[in-house]
């Protein structure tokens, strides 16, 4: 069973909780508000803790940095970048050009080291959360280093500012602009190959886009590898990553040269009309009780009347215009709790994939509770760290290069 700490914690934090989503509720944002607005795009919270962007490789190894890439819907990303992306420890030190002090890759490549990508989604129950909070930060930054690879952070629209399909819709433009980028860094090494071959001398000219703004993003052209991206999502992010795989599935050849090749499922937050089991029997459960996020459901589905087969509540419901087909979906891994409400939702997505022969395995945490992986506080206990190593284990095996596997 939890401990008395977890469970007093529990009390605190489902109270703060409701208290948030009644005043959201009660606000006249929620009241007028019944469809996504691009122009008021909220990522963030004011009254959460947050953690600033470092651009240096900190004690932990890793830097991170900011991005806009949508300055009408407020898209934002955080990279993080681990420092095993250096071959040598020559050009980890502040870069010169300009006001940037932080770590600048060398134009031509060199003792840089292509890494794959994992694209994270945050939880929050759709109204809270964020790139920048504690726990996020903390959680990307271990991922970063226990994956050797770029985590990049995307920092989607909240509720009710911004309802169903808004955050959905930028998970498909992050990946989208993930492809453009994995592009445009292409095309501009071919240029910068082309004129030295013919002998000129680099200028320092990028690629740009037609506001004259810089669109290649060093950290990425220097250090992306497109052809392994993993969709990684917590809580509510991992219904956001599910949809963001389906898209690419569908897209197929439209996303080059990205490929993505995992998606990982973190206590996802589903839910549909007919309770299930572990929704009935753990409905008043630790954290994340059903009443309340029914309340955050309300706050983020555009329909007058709650319906909770919606196809971002329930993944085994089939669209209006298309059947139901997970047999070309990436290789999944779903991670569930055992006293958490929405674990048998979960578990019966993992078994259907697996029923079409996708490698879904599932890893199912005793005396676990909802957020034990992600939530700052519990971040340090064995558990959260034992389930960070489970996935990068596996997701290791499904980034590392062809010659290069690992034996598990």
């Amino acid at each position: 069973m939890p401990s008395l700490i977890l469970k007093a914690y529990s009390l605190l934090f489902k109270y703060n909780l409701k208290r948030q989503l009644q005043t959201l509720i009660q606000s006249p944002v929620s009241v007028s508000v019944s469809v996504s607005d691009p122009f008021n795009g909220v990522v963030s919270r004011a009254d959460e803790s947050i953690v600033t962007c470092n651009p240096t490789f900190s004690n932990d190894g890793v830097a991170t940095k900011d991005l806009h890439i949508d300055p009408l819907t407020c898209l934002s990303l955080r990279i993080f970048l681990p420092q095993s992306a250096l071959i040598s420890s020559t050009n980890s030190v502040s870069g010169t050009e300009g006001a940037y002090g932080g770590y600048q890759p060398d134009i031509n490549g060199k003792g840089c080291k292509k890494l794959p990508v994992i694209l994270q989604f945050h939880g929050g129950a759709w109204v809270t959360g964020g790139i920048d909070t504690a726990s996020n930060d903390v959680f990307c930054r271990k991922l970063a280093k226990c994956c050797d690879a770029i985590v990049i952070a995307v920092g989607y629209r909240l509720a009710p500012e911004s309802r169903f399909p808004a955050a959905f819709e930028d998970g498909v433009m992050a990946i989208k602009w993930l492809a453009k980028q994995a592009n445009l860094a292409e095309c501009s090494r071919s240029s910068l190959d082309k004129r030295i071959a013919n002998g000129e001398k680099y200028r320092g000219r990028q690629i740009v886009d037609g506001f004259g703004a810089s669109m290649v993003e060093p950290w990425l052209a220097a250090h992306l590898d497109p052809s392994r991206c993993v969709l990684l999502g917590v809580s509510c992010g991992a219904n956001i990553a599910n949809y963001v795989a389906r898209y690419a599935v569908e897209a197929g050849k439209l996303l080059d040269p990205i490929t993505v090749v995992a998606q990982v499922l973190i206590y996802p937050f589903f839910i549909g009309n007919i309770p299930t089991h572990s929704e009935l029997k753990l409905a008043n459960s630790y954290l994340y009780d059903k009443a309340t996020c029914i309340l955050a459901w309300k706050l983020f589905l555009p329909e007058t009347d709650l319906d909770l087969d919606h196809l971002a509540a329930n993944p085994l419901i089939s669209g209006k215009e298309t059947p139901l087909n997970l047999k070309h979906m990436p290789p999944t891994l779903t991670v569930v709790a055992q006293h958490d409400w929405m674990r048998d939702r979960a578990i019966a997505y993992s078994e259907e994939l697996r029923r079409v022969n996708v490698d879904a395995p599932l890893l199912d945490y005793k005396d676990a509770v909802h957020d034990f992986a992600t939530l700052n506080v519990l971040q340090k206990m064995p558990k959260a760290q034992a389930c960070l190593e489970d996935i990068s284990i596996w997701v290791k095996k499904h980034i590392s290069l062809r010659g290069n596997e690992l034996s598990y």
